[in-house]
């Protein structure tokens, strides 16, 4: 407890050092309450700014919170805990649907886009101080984003989406501003906020994606940045559609300065048109994967925004790891021109896949969510139970908490593993697993 640790230090790196410490050892423990600013200077003797610096830092590594006068607090959870790690191992014999993989038969060779990238690079190698992204990689992405009516800017490449997101938001953000995000939705990205010194602020959503009256109440309480998915929503399956779409373009308008980041990290896997929100606000950017049709081993991203967003984000770039691989990025152009992948064939497969899920699920009264992409989201009142017994019976799912903040528990089952020989069995497990358990009766 606070009474039983003291903190030290005259400088702020040695005052930030000694709560770390305190907070690793358990001394301090998760919410607890640190000393007013002012209170703790006087306590050790230094200027208020010292201890002001020592917090700041703090924030910044993700070790406390700030939360107006409320104070400061450790976070509830480290920064280095991710919800990853909140996943059921699939032990012999049991199928793993927890896992949020595609499936590797829907997924293109690399042959021979790596051997093409391997033939330009013996022609011209490439070199420090060259653009950093591959001008054949720039012109098809644009054109395609020109193709779904995303506004016209300039073009970033990143290590994947979560990189491109964090980017973004650095560019823009410091510790303490809050961030409208999905709730359930993507757990890297619920970790990685927190992470970066910033604040969630979940905002419910359903098979339309994010509520309107949601997104409002978020931004009139002071969120600085909006997150969003477009379709394949990471757990929900959620696609924002043409009407919620328009919805949330009048909600945003009324707040210009508002960052907007959207991800589309279902595009080339799903079968809806794309409703962008894009240009709704001054400062946005829209990211586009390449991981789930593609691959995700191929680590490439491509993102676009307005002129200030990208040209800050290809700066902060050139500080740290300079480029994404143009040799990957050369073979991701390959893919594309060469149509590698049958966009349409992939989403009929997800599509029926879910579909069949969905629909199995509803014949036998259990609610299921899966609009799009390659996941269904089922409501349970008791996730830790229903994971267990569906364990038993040889399924393994991903529990609700990798993806909730505050949203209701549930279960996410990936289905890019599934047959259709398996549905009908795994729906009569999920119906099981899905019931409260029955009170013993002792009479």
């Amino acid at each position: 407890m606070l009474e039983e640790y003291r903190i030290v230090g005259r400088r702020a790196s040695e005052i930030a050092v000694s709560v770390e410490r305190a907070v690793g050892a358990g001394e301090l423990a998760p919410g607890q309450a640190l000393p007013p600013m002012r209170e703790l200077a006087a306590r050790l003797e230094v200027n208020p700014n010292t201890v002001a610096a020592a917090y700041r830092t703090l924030r910044e590594r993700g070790v406390i919170e700030t939360a107006g006068r409320r104070g400061s607090r450790v976070r509830l959870r480290p920064a280095g805990t991710v919800r990853g790690s909140l996943r059921v191992e699939a032990p012999p014999g049991v199928r793993d649907l927890g896992e949020g993989n595609p499936d590797p038969a829907l997924l293109p060779s690399l042959d021979g886009a790596l051997a093409a990238a391997a033939r330009a690079y013996a022609k011209r190698p490439g070199m420090y101080g060259e653009a950093s992204v591959d001008p054949e990689l720039e012109a098809l992405v644009r054109a395609a984003l020109d193709d779904d009516g995303v506004p016209a800017g300039p073009v970033a490449i990143a290590s994947g989406s979560l990189d491109a997101i964090e980017r973004v938001l650095v560019a823009h953000l410091k510790p303490g501003d809050a961030v409208a995000v999905e709730d359930p939705g993507w757990g890297a990205l619920l970790d990685l906020v927190p992470a970066l010194g910033l604040r969630p602020v979940p905002i419910a959503l359903d098979d339309e994606g994010p509520l309107p009256d949601e997104v409002e109440r978020a931004l009139n309480a002071g969120a600085r940045a909006l997150v969003v998915t477009d379709r394949a929503q990471n757990p929900t399956g959620a696609a924002i559609g043409a009407a919620r779409a328009e919805e949330l373009r009048c909600v945003l308008a009324g707040h210009r300065g508002v960052l907007l980041i959207e991800d589309d990290h279902g595009h080339a896997i799903v079968d809806l048109p794309l409703h962008p929100l894009a240009g709704a606000t001054d400062r946005w950017a829209f990211v586009r994967s390449v991981a789930k049709a593609y691959g995700p081993d191929l680590r490439v991203a491509a993102l676009t925004g307005d002129a200030v967003t990208v040209d800050r984000v290809l700066g902060r770039q050139q500080l740290g790891p300079g480029w994404v691989s143009r040799l990957l990025q050369r073979a991701v152009a390959h893919l594309l021109a060469t149509g590698a992948v049958d966009s349409d064939e992939v989403a009929r497969a997800y599509g029926e896949r879910r579909d069949a899920l969905v629909q199995a699920l509803t014949e036998r009264g259990v609610e299921a969510h899966g609009r799009s992409g390659m996941n269904v989201w089922v409501p349970v009142s008791d996730e830790t139970g229903a994971v267990a017994r569906l364990l038993n019976a040889g399924w393994a799912v991903a529990p609700g908490a990798r993806f909730r903040v505050a949203a209701p528990q549930g279960i996410r089952l990936t289905v890019s593993p599934l047959t259709a020989a398996d549905i009908a069995p795994l729906a009569d497990a999920v119906a099981a697993a899905a019931e409260p358990p029955r009170p013993m009766s002792y009479g």
